[in-house]
């Protein structure tokens, strides 16, 4: 990646911001330790040997640790049954020590991802993928926002990213990322208040969407997939993309691209965030807030 940017241009550090939540979050629980009340508890089920999964929730516990959570990594072999996962996520719903869990995705094809999601108490939703939780964000009630949106909002926060008026153009229509993020910009709130096109693989012209879009919130998951000429002088750009792509220059044999061309992109645009580094850290600061919100009950009592 070529950090030589074009005067004028910022790069928003995940990484940086991710930290400063985290100690946020540290000092949060100081205090709640010293008040003697509930020290937040986040639970994660990991299922099979997936390496992407494990560093993931592995990373989840050790960032729990630094900030003073409590947590509790349930594994299961990939052989583990539909019923068996339904068991423990139902145990987990009645245990009162419990704030907040994920159960990682991808499942094994046996098991029913729309069933486990739908077991998980919407209250110890820290994931946000929950129906109730969607339909809450939708309706622009209090709610678990699932992470990877909830952290774009946090970087064009911290950023103060101007969004009220912005058109901005959403590319990919996930239920995990890119159709929440849409709900999330176009809704009245500080940050928000954008006209929102939400473009996906059947979009015609993309091309005149985008060269139109103040805002550009790529996460469509295709390498280098948003060019410099898809994007006007001056946008703002929020890469979600994280592709693992063959690399004779790294050791492990790939290396992480983003769905921006970054080199190309990067000098034509006011803030951008760089993979990796921009929005992947937020993911775990984001279940955190969820998880200490859920300890607090401050958005189901």
């Amino acid at each position: 990646m070529n950090t030589n940017l074009q005067m004028g241009t910022i790069l928003i550090d995940g990484k940086k911001v991710s930290e400063e939540i985290q100690n946020e979050i540290a000092e949060e629980v100081k205090q709640l330790k010293a008040e003697g009340r509930k020290i937040p508890h986040l639970a994660a089920i990991l299922v099979g040997e997936d390496p992407a999964s494990q560093t993931y929730v592995g990373s989840k516990v050790k960032t729990c640790e630094k900030v003073g959570f409590n947590s509790t990594l349930i594994k299961f072999d990939s052989t583990v049954t539909e019923k068996e996962l339904l068991n423990k996520i139902k145990e987990l719903n009645e245990d009162d020590d419990i704030d907040g869990y994920i159960v990682q995705l991808p499942l094994p094809k046996h098991i029913s991802e729309q069933k486990i999601t739908e077991a998980v108490d919407p209250k110890k939703d820290a994931d946000g993928f929950h129906p109730v939780n969607v339909g809450r964000l939708v309706l622009n009630l209090p709610c678990y926002i699932s992470a990877t949106p909830y952290g774009i909002l946090q970087l064009l926060e911290r950023y103060k990213i101007e969004t009220s008026g912005k058109n901005c153009v959403v590319i990919g229509r996930s239920n995990i990322v890119g159709t929440p993020m849409s709900i999330l910009m176009a809704r009245n709130s500080s940050i928000g208040n954008c006209t929102v096109t939400l473009c996906h693989s059947r979009t015609k012209n993309l091309k005149e969407h985008t060269l139109n879009a103040d805002i550009i919130i790529a996460a469509i998951g295709k390498p280098d997939f948003v060019t410099a000429d898809m994007v006007k002088e001056g946008a703002v750009v929020i890469d979600v993309g994280i592709n693992r792509v063959t690399s004779t220059e790294t050791k492990s044999g790939f290396k992480l691209k983003g769905d921006v061309k970054f080199d190309e992109v990067a000098p034509k645009c006011s803030f951008i965030t760089p993979v990796p580094g921009g929005v992947g850290p937020m993911t775990i600061a984001s279940l955190l807030k969820n998880t200490l919100m859920a300890s607090k009950k401050e958005i189901y009592s």
